[in-house]
């Protein structure tokens, strides 16, 4: 089965499809740009998303956003990591942090997939803790502060077995299983 990802992150294509294609799916990129709605609402962000996509590519797709949901800063930054991210970076984001006093955190992906009648949401989330300093490559966004409850890595240090464990393996494990169970129905 074939299916488009709109997305201009090159780590989370290569993730997506890491994930997707043992599972019998195969991922065209689709790399249209989307203005995103500002909001900390993610299902609200990825519905925007998806329609604005469906409306501009007109054939099935999917989108997803993924955030950090800080408890120190009650669920923020959620919607608005990317603002914050590019805006502090790793190290001015590992120094607010530690400076909330709580450094526990949640990593939510919200995948959004309208197959050209309806639109389907799928999630999954992992806790942890954000690092006291950044390790590992700092390519991939907050992977190299984002350590996951059970582990003493960063995503970044994880490498591929980040995808093991991931909020996003998660979320593609669940949309994988309505694409196949849904193959099964047609």
């Amino acid at each position: 089965m074939k299916i488009r990802f709109l997305s201009g992150n090159k780590h989370k294509l290569e993730e997506v499809r890491k994930i997707l294609e043992p599972a019998g799916v195969e991922v065209l990129a689709v790399r249209e740009k989307i203005e995103e709605l500002q909001t900390e609402d993610v299902e609200r962000l990825v519905r925007d998303k998806l329609s604005k996509a469906f409306a501009l590519i007109g054939r099935p797709l999917f989108v997803e956003h993924t955030g950090l949901y800080l408890a120190g800063m009650n669920g923020l930054p959620a919607g608005l990591t990317q603002i914050f991210w590019d805006k502090l970076e790793a190290d001015k984001f590992t120094a607010l942090v530690q400076g909330l006093g709580d450094a526990s955190v949640t990593a939510k992906t919200v995948l959004g997939y309208c197959d050209g009648r309806q639109i389907h949401i799928f999630s999954g989330e992992i806790h942890g803790m954000v690092s006291a300093t950044p390790a590992g490559p700092r390519d991939f966004q907050w992977d190299c502060v984002f350590v996951p409850n059970g582990h003493t890595e960063t995503f970044a240090e994880m490498g591929d077995r980040k995808n093991d464990i991931s909020m996003r393996r998660r979320a593609l494990d669940s949309f994988a299983e309505f694409l196949n169970a849904a193959k099964g129905v047609a």
